[in-house]
């Protein structure tokens, strides 16, 4: 008994709880009805203001425009007759002198038992937009004549007549909801007395079942047809239980047996993932460092080209050093062996002074040049193996790397242009970058202009919102299909078995997003040329 009263306690409970969610949801919904017809009424009233602000300051720009002692009364007069709502309480007209000094000039008062508002000249700014007061809405706009503001209208609206249509819908809330709660407490007890009865009784045979283990009993037929089928639902059940219990223990001893047998091939295969694991990261351990091996390679390879190249442009100039300072020489010994002979002429010797500036001259021009080329190459290399962060001239960072390559673009007919402006100053990593540019113009000569006798290649860079933009475009063979979604992984190359490693362009992705924290993708179409969109963070220095 103790236990179907608790039941009924719990169903009184249930009831009471549906009754107040049934008020919160009735109270929520009469409140949203509410709210949303405030705001309604206010935005219509908004709206309201706003056009006779506007259709009022249109009709005063004749006003303001003359001059004369009776032209703010004749203003007056107009805004009686034009003012009709009752929802406007006072209208101001400000005027701009000459001097664009703000005064009042006219204005309207819907009753003369209301005091005049203060001047509201020092509040423009501020009632630039609809503002809310305590029982009003007040709101400025300029009036303009030829696009120059001439003056302004003030304009005052009342929204007593909204909160007093608010506190009307309030209480017809309040009388519904009180409505509503008795009806649902009546129902809620009229279902409570139906359902009562039944439930105690299923109930009482559901523990007698339960305190007896008896599962031979049965629940005998109820009134309620719901509960009925319930009812014979649950002897089904009771049913099914007692042949279950039969077979219980039968099984009880197979699953132990599986138990244990699953147990021990799950330790084994355990021990056996945990030895191919082991194994699986001592290779990929071995892979990484192979790559890196691979990668610090593929760095080494573009440094031989630089040397190669640098190699090509030193030996020029000092070759015509070699065989100017040659014929110097021979000229000296022609000089020397005339003077001692007494046979030296005027003449010969002018010559020789002649002949010997232009040699000195030839000769200091190409060691100031192979100079010039050992300095920039050593620079050059010095940054490629460098990942420190320095000021540098982002334009003769591309000159450097360009005369580098001056000889193998030379040798392969290619044209590079270079957008850039002349004093950009940066402060990042130049060895990433210059190794980066050398990779991508490799990768052009390389590939992109395979079986091609020239090829072109612009380099745009520019500075914006403290990233530097690097735009490299080349009018190759473009990427093939096949390979565009993995063009930066490591070990992808169209050379395999002809030189290329497939590690240039996943170096230049590693420098980009890991050296200079940038970002880099491309575009590419077959038969016309790939192009490199490249951006990384740098401090600007100085930028002409």
């Amino acid at each position: 008994m103790k236990t179907i009263n608790n039941l009924t306690s719990s169903r009184k409970l249930l009831l009471t709880s549906i009754l107040g969610v049934a008020s919160i949801i009735l109270i929520t919904i009469l409140v949203g009805i509410i709210h949303v017809i405030e705001v309604k009424e206010k935005s219509n009233l908004e709206e309201s203001t706003t056009a006779w602000a506007n259709s009022l300051s249109q009709a005063s720009v004749s006003y303001l425009i003359q001059t004369g002692k009776d032209v703010s009364k004749s203003l007056k007069d107009k805004l009686k007759l034009l003012v009709t709502p009752n929802f406007i309480n006072y209208i101001h007209i400000y005027k701009n002198d000459i001097n664009d000094k703000t005064a009042y000039f006219a204005g309207f008062n819907k009753n003369i038992y209301y005091p005049s508002i203060p001047d509201k000249i020092s509040q423009i700014e501020q009632l630039s937009t609809i503002k809310y007061q305590e029982n009003h809405i007040e709101l400025i706009v300029k009036i303009e004549q030829n696009k120059k503001t001439i003056g302004y209208l003030y304009i005052q609206s009342n929204t007593k007549y909204i909160t007093e249509l608010v506190g009307q819908l309030n209480i017809i809330a309040v009388l519904l909801l009180i409505s509503g709660l008795i009806f649902s407490m009546l129902l809620a007890l009229a279902i409570q007395k139906r359902i009562n009865q039944p439930i105690e009784t299923m109930i009482e045979s559901i523990q007698k079942i339960t305190q007896s283990k008896n599962y031979n009993l049965r629940i005998e037929q109820l009134s309620l047809i719901e509960l009925d089928v319930l009812g014979q639902t649950i002897n089904i059940l009771l049913n099914r239980t007692e042949k279950l219990l039969n077979k219980k223990d039968e099984k009880h001893q197979q699953t132990l047996f599986q138990n244990n047998s699953l147990t021990a091939k799950v330790s084994a295969r355990t021990d056996a993932l945990k030895e191919s694991n082991q194994e699986l990261l001592s290779t990929l351990e071995k892979l990484h460092q192979f790559q890196g091996q691979l990668v610090e390679t593929e760095k080494m390879a573009s440094l031989g080209d630089m040397v190669a190249g640098i190699a090509h442009e030193v030996n020029t100039p000092i070759g015509l050093g070699v065989t100017a300072s040659t014929l110097m020489g021979d000229r000296l010994q022609e000089i020397k062996q005339a003077f001692e002979g007494k046979s030296l002429k005027s003449s010969q010797l002018k010559k020789f002074l002649i002949q010997g500036e232009e040699n000195i001259g030839i000769i200091y021009r190409n060691l100031d040049r192979a100079a010039k080329l050992i300095s920039t190459f050593k620079k050059v290399a010095v940054d490629q193996s460098s990942a420190d962060t320095l000021e540098f001239n982002v334009k003769g960072l591309l000159s450097e790397v360009l005369l580098t390559l001056k000889a193998k673009l030379k040798k392969e007919h290619v044209k590079i242009t270079i957008d850039c402006p002349e004093i950009l100053i940066v402060e990042s990593k130049p060895g990433p970058i210059n190794q980066i540019l050398i990779n991508l113009i490799l990768n052009s000569i390389i590939h992109g202009f395979e079986n091609r006798h020239e090829g072109a290649i612009s380099i745009s860079i520019i500075y914006l919102s403290n990233q530097l933009h690097v735009t490299y475009n080349d009018d190759g063979i473009g990427i093939d299909e096949k390979i565009k979604t993995k063009v930066f992984e490591p070990f992808t190359t169209t050379k395999r078995g002809s030189g290329g490693s497939g590690l240039g362009l996943h170096l230049v992705y590693n420098l980009v997003t890991q050296a200079l924290n940038g970002h880099i993708d491309f575009e590419s179409k077959t038969g016309e040329g790939t192009t490199f969109n490249i951006t990384f963070p740098v401090f600007l220095v100085s930028e002409q």
